[in-house]
């Protein structure tokens, strides 16, 4: 497993999706639905989404741990990335969230499953500061460079710079901290929707950092050990250019490939020159997820990467929280379901 590119993701499948009302006064990327659509017309063309960013992974091999949610008030769940990030050494957070509607996205279940099939040695969880107006959402807060150890944070609300350092401090990481603003002013609400970092490849809208003086920093910081950056650019942005993410799938044959999944729209805003580049080191995964970018995330928002260690098959038989889940397992669409609602 790649430090930088996790071969396993989990995924949220949610049955009610729509744009969350709660979010749409700082996240300039959020949208309505079109007019005289339906919110149940909405969230069937969003679970279709959910399931065909599902499939183009497992079909590129990357494993893929999908968790039902029939929860009809979490209108962003779709998201887990915002509260859960997993760290290589058995360690995971969990984060403070800004929208109070999206705090009980947080679940006992996909701890639990991470505890139950990995190695799982501490949860610092950070959500104790919401009373106190402090919030720092997650990986779309933090871009993280897992090979560097470098936490790149554009500030906001949703990112404060205190618990940002409590985070690097806990989990072993260098913050570096910057203003992000589109060309109207307006503050970037998430880091990962203008920055992406792969292990030999990252994605970054540069002019979007006002600071010169910062913004040399940071393309520096980021190519440091060779890895080439690729310039977005404001337009590309508003494309999802830059919410994409890499992972680690396995070829047919069982050999290891390193690939970037984006949306099909965030692809097609890419010069072939740009394309060109990272191609250089990944293969790209596009899915079609228009429905779901109108809650003004895309590809990268509905991943949260397991950098964590399998737990060995243990014999004659799996340990017993193993045997809670698997005890109950039906199928759905061909898909092993445990009864927590998961699927791999």
């Amino acid at each position: 497993m790649s430090a930088q590119a996790p071969s396993t993701v989990i995924l949220i499948r949610a049955e009610r999706f729509i744009p969350n009302p709660a979010t749409a006064a700082d996240n300039a990327f959020q949208r309505d639905p079109p007019q005289g659509q339906s919110d149940d017309a909405t969230s069937s063309n969003a679970l279709a989404e959910m399931d065909a960013v599902a499939q183009a992974l497992r079909d590129a091999g990357v494993t893929v741990h999908v968790f039902e949610d029939e929860d009809h008030t979490r209108p962003d769940s779709v998201f887990p990335n915002n509260w859960l990030s997993t760290h290589a050494g058995g360690n995971i957070a969990v984060y403070p969230m800004y929208a109070s509607n999206r705090r009980h996205e947080r679940r006992s279940d996909v701890l639990e499953l991470l505890k139950s099939r990995y190695r799982v040695q501490t949860i610092v969880d950070y959500s104790g500061l919401e009373p106190d107006g402090i919030f720092l959402e997650g990986t779309g807060a933090m871009v993280l460079d897992h090979i560097s150890r470098v936490a790149y944070t554009a500030r906001s609300h949703r990112a404060d710079t205190h618990v940002l350092e409590r985070f690097c401090t806990d989990f072993g990481y260098e913050p570096m901290a910057f203003d992000a603003v589109d060309s109207e002013g307006v503050p970037v609400y998430h880091t990962n929707v203008i920055a992406c970092i792969g292990t030999d490849v990252a994605m970054i809208a540069l002019e979007m950092i006002p600071d010169v003086q910062r913004r040399e920093e940071v393309r520096e910081r980021l190519s440091v050990n060779g890895r080439f950056v690729v310039e977005l650019t404001e337009e590309q942005i508003r494309e999802f250019a830059g919410n994409a993410v890499e992972l680690c799938g396995r070829t047919p044959q069982g050999r290891r490939r390193y690939l970037m999944a984006m949306s099909a729209r965030a692809l097609r805003s890419l010069r072939p020159d740009q394309v060109a580049a990272i191609e250089e080191s990944c293969e790209i995964v596009a899915v079609d997820i228009p429905t779901i970018e109108l809650a003004g995330g895309s590809v990268r928002c509905m991943i949260a990467g397991v950098h964590l260690d399998r737990r060995p098959a243990v014999e004659p038989g799996p340990t017993a929280a193993v045997e809670a889940i698997d005890e109950n397992a039906q199928t759905v669409d061909g898909q092993d379901v445990a009864a927590g609602g998961i699927a791999d």
